[in-house]
C-alpha cells in the first residue's frame, strides 16, 4: 500500500465527516446519549419498593416490625389499609407492589414465644420484582424473628436442673450465615450493565456509520471516480476507516470518563490492557460495518443490514442485560459469533475483577480472529468495477 495514497483517501472521509454534521451526530452525540440515557435509566436494583400495611395487632411488636421495613432502603411505606379490598386496590393503581397484614394475636403469640405468622402479598405481574421484593421480605422478617428469639432468651428464666445432675440449658442459635460479596460489594447493577454499555455503544457507532461510507459512494456517483484513481482495495478501505476509527477512539475516552465521573463506576483492572483490547473490537466492528457497506451498495439497505447484524445481537445476545445462561441451548450457540459476548465478558472482566490476559486470552484470540477474517473477506470482495 502506498502512504501518500493512503493518506489522501483519509483526508477525503475525514473532511466528508467533519463537512456533515448528520455523521459527527451520529459519531458522538447518540453514543453519548446512550451513555446518559441508559446509564441513568437502566437498573437491575430493586430499591424502594412501595409497601402497604394492614396492622391488626397495633401492638409495640408489630409497630417494631413495621418500623423495620419502613427504616429499610428497599421498602417504602406508602400507606395503610384496614381491609383486603383496600390492599387490592392499592395493588391495583400500582400505588403498591407488596402487603404485609399482621394479625390480631401478633403481639400475644410472640410474648408466650410461640410462632407468629405475618401475611406477605405480592403483585405478581412483573415475576423477577416480586421474587426480589419477596426476599427482602423473608430478610427483614427473619431478622426481626431473630432480634425477638434472642430477646426472649433473655428475658425468660432458665429451666431448673433435671434430675440426675446438670443445669438446664436453653436452645440458642448455632448458626449465623454472614455472606460476603466479592466484585461489586455494593451490589450496584449499574457497575454491572455500564461496562456492557461500553461494547454496545462503541458497535452501534462503528457498524452504522462505517456501513454508509462505501454505499454512499456509490449513490453519490463518486465510486467511478474513484475507480479511476491509482487507487488499490485496501488501500480505499483502510483509508475510509481511518476517520471512523478516530471517532471510535474517541467514543471509548468519552464512555470511560462518563463511568469514571458522572456515573462512579470503578476501574479496578488496568486502563493499559483495557485500550488496546477496545481497540481490537473497534476494529473487528469497522471491518464488520465494512463488509455490509460494500454488499449493500445502498444506504439505506446498508444501515438496516447493520441494525439488524450488529446493533440488535449486541442489545439482545451479548449478555449485556440478559444472562446468556439462561438462554435455550441453539441461541446459546448463535451467540458464540457475536464479538460483543466477548467484549461484554473483557469489559465487565477488567472493570470488575482486575483480570489480566492469563483469563482473557480466550477472547481476546476470537476478537483478532474475527476481525481478520471480517477484514479479509471485504477486502477479497470489492472489486475496482462496476457491475
Amino acid at each position: 500500500m502506498n502512504p501518500r495514497r493512503l493518506k489522501a483517501v483519509a483526508k477525503k472521509e475525514f473532511l466528508h465527516v467533519l463537512r456533515d454534521p448528520r455523521s459527527l451526530m451520529m459519531g458522538i452525540g447518540i453514543p453519548l446519549l446512550l451513555l446518559f440515557l441508559f446509564g441513568y435509566a437502566l437498573t437491575l436494583d430493586v430499591d424502594r419498593v412501595p409497601l402497604v400495611v394492614w396492622d391488626q395487632s397495633q401492638s409495640v411488636e408489630s409497630r417494631e416490625l413495621i418500623s423495620r421495613f419502613s427504616g429499610s432502603r428497599y421498602f417504602d411505606l406508602r400507606s395503610h389499609a384496614d381491609t383486603y379490598r383496600a390492599i387490592e386496590l392499592a395493588i391495583d393503581r400500582r400505588d403498591a407492589l407488596i402487603a404485609l397484614v399482621i394479625p390480631s394475636d401478633f403481639a400475644r403469640r410472640l410474648s408466650r414465644g410461640d410462632a407468629a405468622v405475618v401475611q406477605a402479598i405480592v403483585d405478581g405481574s412483573d415475576p423477577n420484582t416480586a421474587t426480589i421484593a419477596l426476599g427482602y421480605a423473608e430478610a427483614t422478617t427473619a431478622t426481626f424473628s431473630r432480634d425477638i428469639a434472642l430477646k426472649h432468651m433473655r428475658t425468660t428464666p432458665r429451666p431448673p436442673p433435671e434430675s440426675g445432675g446438670g443445669a438446664g440449658k436453653m436452645s440458642l442459635p448455632t448458626l449465623e450465615l454472614r455472606p460476603r460479596v466479592w466484585f461489586n460489594s455494593d451490589m450496584e447493577s449499574r457497575n454491572f450493565i455500564f461496562p456492557g454499555l461500553i461494547a454496545v455503544v462503541m458497535m452501534i457507532m462503528a457498524a452504522i456509520l462505517t456501513s454508509l461510507s462505501m454505499a454512499r459512494e456509490w449513490e453519490t456517483g463518486t465510486m467511478e471516480q474513484l475507480m479511476a484513481t491509482p487507487l488499490s482495495g485496501p488501500e480505499l478501505i483502510i483509508g475510509k476507516l481511518a476517520p471512523y476509527f478516530c471517532i471510535g477512539i474517541l467514543d471509548l475516552v468519552l464512555s470511560i470518563l462518563v463511568g469514571e465521573f458522572v456515573f462512579h463506576v470503578p476501574l479496578r483492572g488496568s486502563l493499559w490492557l483495557l485500550t488496546p483490547l477496545a481497540l481490537l473490537f473497534l476494529f473487528g466492528a469497522l471491518s464488520v460495518g465494512m463488509l455490509i457497506s460494500i454488499i449493500a451498495r445502498n444506504q439505506f439497505l446498508a444501515s438496516q443490514l447493520a441494525i439488524i447484524v450488529t446493533v440488535l445481537p449486541a442489545f439482545l445476545l451479548s449478555g449485556f442485560v440478559f444472562p446468556i445462561e439462561n438462554m435455550p441451548l441453539p441461541i446459546q450457540a448463535v451467540t458464540r459469533l457475536m464479538t460483543a459476548r466477548y467484549f461484554v465478558l473483557i469489559l465487565r472482566g477488567i472493570y470488575l475483577k482486575d483480570v489480566g490476559m492469563a483469563v482473557l486470552w480466550p477472547d481476546v484470540l476470537f476478537l483478532a480472529l474475527f476481525g481478520t477474517i471480517v477484514m479479509t473477506a471485504a477486502v477479497l470482495k470489492f472489486k475496482k468495477k462496476i457491475v
